[in-house]
């Protein structure tokens, strides 16, 4: 038997070290990468769903004109003068271009990939629209539908940063985010008056509000939640809400006051 294993001993450490040079010795991929992917689907049968508006309270700040003789081609492309975009209020008081969002646990759930582009174009010499939302990993299509070479360039902070020249005709450039981040801001190097912001979240719950300055978050999981609306010019606006089993949690109001403006 002491012959037998002093055979199989070193048969052992031979096997040993074969595992390690093929990579066996080596840590796995940490588990968080299947993890990350792994989960139950929402529950379509107790879902809620949040749904509000978005508005302006105050003497909305007038926009800037901004002055196109350098691109004529751009500016003939406007009716009349274009202005910047900063503070887009419409009738009511409804907010344009604000970020809305749940912040909460959803690590138990899985979720789709959205693999549908979105689309950011520069016409007449500014992005369209203004503010896009879409998810971590989600195609991002931008075009130029102008007849001048623009300058396409992220300035992310928990993302890869990139900077991408795009002439006349030239094919829409593809990219994507890897990291939530809300928001990222766009410039043009070529023409400094044009911006536009990339908000990135990492689940399904979230709308960038058109010029009703509404929002409706369907499919939402019971549980609590922070609400959170993000505007460009006055940052974040934060509330508590609780959606229960099935329930529709709607005419939530958000205010975004004027400098200045009396609570």
């Amino acid at each position: 038997m002491k012959g037998t294993s002093l055979l199989i001993f070193p048969a052992t450490i031979a096997l040993a070290i074969g595992i390690m040079s093929c990579g066996g010795g080596q840590p796995e991929t940490p588990a968080a990468t299947p993890a990350a992917t792994a989960g139950k689907p929402v529950d379509a049968a107790t879902a809620g769903s949040v749904s509000g508006t978005v508005k302006f309270e105050g003497t909305a700040p007038r926009m800037r004109p901004i002055n196109m003789a350098a691109e004529p081609t751009c500016a003939k492309e406007h009716a009349t003068p274009a202005t910047t975009q900063d503070v887009i209020v419409g009738a009511g008081g409804a907010l344009q271009n604000v970020v809305v969002y749940l912040k909460g646990d959803f690590s138990q759930y899985a979720f789709e990939a959205a693999t549908a582009p979105v689309m950011l174009d520069q016409k007449g010499c500014l992005y369209t629209p203004h503010v896009v939302g879409l998810r971590v990993g989600q195609p991002l299509n931008v075009m130029n539908s102008d007849q001048t070479t623009h300058n396409i360039h992220p300035v992310p902070v928990n993302n890869r940063e990139w900077n991408q020249s795009q002439p006349p005709g030239a094919t829409a450039l593809n990219e994507s985010f890897a990291r939530e981040e809300i928001a990222v801001p766009v410039k043009c190097n070529v023409h400094p008056w044009m911006k536009s912001y990339i908000a990135v979240v990492g689940h399904p719950y979230f709308q960038v509000t058109g010029a009703d300055g509404s929002f409706s978050l369907k499919n939402v999981p019971p549980g609590a939640y922070t609400l959170t609306a993000w505007h460009e010019s006055y940052g974040a606006n934060e509330q508590s809400v609780t959606v229960g089993a099935s329930e529709a949690k709607s005419g939530i109001a958000i205010a975004f006051k004027a400098a200045g403006a009396a609570d």
